[in-house]
């Protein structure tokens, strides 16, 4: 598969970094926002890479695209955020064309992700696919890839038992907070931010702790209220965040920001406050922790739980991985089928000269000439000449490279 995942001398590469190996804090430095997604696309174009797709989650940042060399995408992330290269060089990951490949369907399928069956990142992926799309970043290749790897996670999903007992962030939070704070159904419950993690939580907060007080802050206030119209949940002003922490039992932090928004500056309670910041970057600063009554917890923290649901999905990783082996097998063919076609288009192409130069010399030739129906015949024979060489390339028990080579030479063609 190597030789044809090349694009004119450029190779298909992912690089990244995710929760393996880079912690929240060195995640928070490459997290990538929409206006610099759209900027390194543009930047990309320019610097003529042809397609290119960028992911960006709490759990991991990565680019998927052709170039002549992986630094040439690297560049373009550390140029884009607050990562240097060498940061990134020590907690990073680099994959070449059919490693690639397997990477993208792993991330894809949640059996790449912090939490395994967590199906969450294959919204990501059709996000940044759409958005890569829009921009004409998306060669064929690109285009086929994404769409095989999304085919894979729905039939995972549908098929396996791999994302049973949801357990994804949003989850593992609540889990969390039903283990460790009893009565909770009594509690005071805070959740600041509601993006899709803060969308989520808000859900299985009301799903699990039976809690019917839960109080939505969001900077925006009209997203808060859509969400608690739907739970029938109060709504509060950004303005009261500080009154609104010292009612709370626990506070949910899930905001996009870019620097921490809750600090100890704003808990004026001594009563035990449990935070849990949801947020890449962290959103809640590390001194909060200089109180004595508050419990700080990561996402990070909450990923390492054990869970047995986590080791029943476990079992389930084989059928998965069938799941993807197939797919990926079309893929191939497809990919396989594709090696060929610049020299069939050639081929026909040359055909077509032929039978172009011929209808020329007959038409000067004789004077009651029918042109258009030689046209249609000829142009027949062309195609059924076509498939057949066609046929051929895809027979299994064919070697591919040298009909190819056998055909170029005969014809004496020249792939465009």
């Amino acid at each position: 598969m190597e030789p044809h995942l090349r694009a004119k001398g450029k190779h298909f590469y992912a690089i990244g970094l995710s929760y393996k190996k880079a912690d929240a804090e060195i995640r928070g430095h490459f997290s990538i926002n929409d206006d610099a997604k759209k900027s390194i696309l543009a930047q990309a174009k320019e610097e003529h890479i042809s397609s290119l797709v960028i992911i960006s989650t709490c759990n991991r940042t990565e680019l998927y695209g052709f170039a002549e060399h992986p630094f040439q995408i690297i560049k373009l992330l550390c140029e884009h955020t607050q990562g240097t290269v060498e940061e990134f060089e020590k907690v990073a990951y680099v994959h070449k064309n059919s490693a690639a490949v397997s990477h993208l369907f792993n991330v894809g399928t949640g059996l790449d992700s912090q939490i395994l069956g967590d199906f969450e990142i294959i919204s990501q992926i059709k996000t940044s696919f759409k958005q890569s799309k829009k921009k004409e970043m998306l060669n064929p290749f690109m285009e086929r890839l994404v769409n095989a790897v999304i085919q894979a996670s729905k039939r995972i999903k549908n098929e396996t038992e791999i994302s049973s007992g949801a357990t994804s962030v949003s989850f593992a939070a609540v889990q969390y907070i039903l283990a460790r704070v009893p009565y909770v159904s009594d509690k005071n419950l805070l959740l600041f931010g509601t993006g899709k993690i803060g969308r989520n939580t808000c859900e299985n907060l009301v799903k699990h702790t039976k809690n019917d007080h839960i109080v939505l802050i969001n900077r925006t206030k009209t997203r808060a209220e859509a969400i608690a119209g739907k739970f029938n949940l109060v709504v509060k002003d950004y303005a009261n965040i500080q009154s609104e922490i010292k009612n709370s039992d626990v506070l949910i932090v899930a905001t996009g920001a870019q620097k921490p928004t809750i600090s100890k500056a704003l808990i004026h309670s001594e009563k035990p406050l449990l935070i849990l910041d949801l947020s890449i970057p962290r959103n809640v600063s590390t001194d909060v922790t200089e109180l004595p009554n508050v419990t700080l917890v990561h996402l990070d923290d909450l990923s390492k739980m054990t869970d047995r649901t986590l080791q029943r999905r476990k079992e389930h990783i084989p059928q998965a991985k069938r799941i993807i082996e197939e797919i990926k097998d079309e893929f191939d063919g497809w990919l396989e089928t594709r090696k060929f076609a610049p020299t069939i288009k050639a081929l026909k192409n040359k055909l077509t000269s032929l039978k172009d130069a011929e209808i020329n010399l007959q038409r000067k030739k004789y004077a009651d000439f029918d042109e258009e129906q030689a046209d249609i015949i000829s142009s027949r024979i062309i195609q059924k000449i076509t498939n057949h060489f066609a046929n051929h390339l895809k027979d299994e028990n064919t070697s591919a490279d040298e009909s190819i080579e056998l055909i170029q030479k005969v014809f004496q063609l020249q792939n465009k």
